[in-house]
């Protein structure tokens, strides 16, 4: 082999070099616009979720207001009994069953009283709940942004694949 028949190095042209810009562009665009779209998603679920929280939050201070309202009824229905006991002296038989649905009922009052306390008591653990599903939801976003962080690794070592010649060490094409 001669000196004249020398390998040169192929020079890009300005239409390639064009059209490898433009597809890079593309899908560096592309790569944004998905995680633009993830990023409104998350931002719109933790909003959601956050307004959720505060509706559970006001539903537990009104089953907790309705159960001390249970049993205030309760104690009055039971004063009531009482009195029904100590007026009854000369009354009929019927009267005795009155009496004794009554003190039925106001048992059955103050458990259901009890029953709505402990319903307020399992909506406060599920705002718990919540409370740590957004924090898990932070935790995600966190974990998306390390992700977009080795995208961005991942964008530079794709460019460096579609220069072969950059791969080569000691290349003045790096």
């Amino acid at each position: 082999m001669s000196s004249d028949e020398a390998v040169t190095p192929r020079v890009p042209t300005a239409a390639t070099a064009a059209a490898r810009g433009a597809g890079i562009a593309v899908l560096l665009l592309g790569v944004a616009l998905a995680f633009m779209g993830m990023g409104l998603f998350m931002f719109n679920m933790g909003r959601d979720m956050s307004t959720m929280t505060r509706a559970v939050s006001q539903m537990g201070l009104d089953v907790s207001s309705m159960a001390e309202d249970m049993s205030f009824m309760a104690g009055r229905m039971e004063v009531m009994a009482q009195s029904m006991v100590e007026g009854q002296a000369g009354m009929s038989a019927d009267f005795a069953r009155v009496r004794a649905g009554m003190e039925l009922m106001a048992g059955d009052v103050r458990r259901m009283s009890e029953n709505m306390n402990d319903l307020a008591v399992n909506i406060r653990g599920m705002s718990g709940n919540m409370r740590t599903m957004n924090e898990s939801m932070g935790q995600m976003n966190q974990s998306m942004a390390a992700m977009t962080g080795t995208m961005g690794r991942m964008s530079v070592d794709i460019n460096r694949f579609t220069r072969p010649e950059s791969l080569m060490p000691m290349s003045p094409f790096r």
